[in-house]
């Protein structure tokens, strides 16, 4: 079982950056990939990042190349997203998801956090 608790949402300005956090509960952090993912409203889920079990392997949505930076801390069982240059449509609620097998698709992440929400002002 993994827990998982988003932090560092909030209001920033279009070219502003944000740092999102997820940490997680449980012995098996290290074992599971991680994936973020965000929801605007009146739009379906999407892919943003993910990572492999070791951080050695990371993957990204279109939208999120060159801009955001997925990685990981096993030890402190946090994942974290860094998010550069935002833009005013990367205004969404964020979630962070746990599975064995990661990757793009959200059915593949058996545990989910609450989501942070963050706006970008133009």
């Amino acid at each position: 079982q993994v827990q998982l608790v988003e932090s560092g949402g909030g209001l920033v300005q279009a070219g502003g950056s944000l740092r999102l956090s997820c940490a997680a509960s449980g012995r098996t952090f290290s074992t599971y990939a991680m994936g973020w993912f965000r929801q605007a409203p009146t739009k379906v889920r999407e892919f943003v990042a993910s990572i492999d079990w070791s951080g050695g392997f990371t993957n990204y949505a279109d939208s999120a190349k060159g801009r955001f930076t997925i990685s990981r801390d096993n030890a402190k069982k946090t994942v974290y997203l860094q998010m550069n240059s935002l833009k005013p449509e990367d205004t969404a609620i964020y979630y962070c998801a746990a599975g064995k097998f990661g990757g793009a698709v959200s059915i593949s992440y058996d545990y989910w956090g609450q989501g942070t929400q963050v706006t970008v002002s133009s």
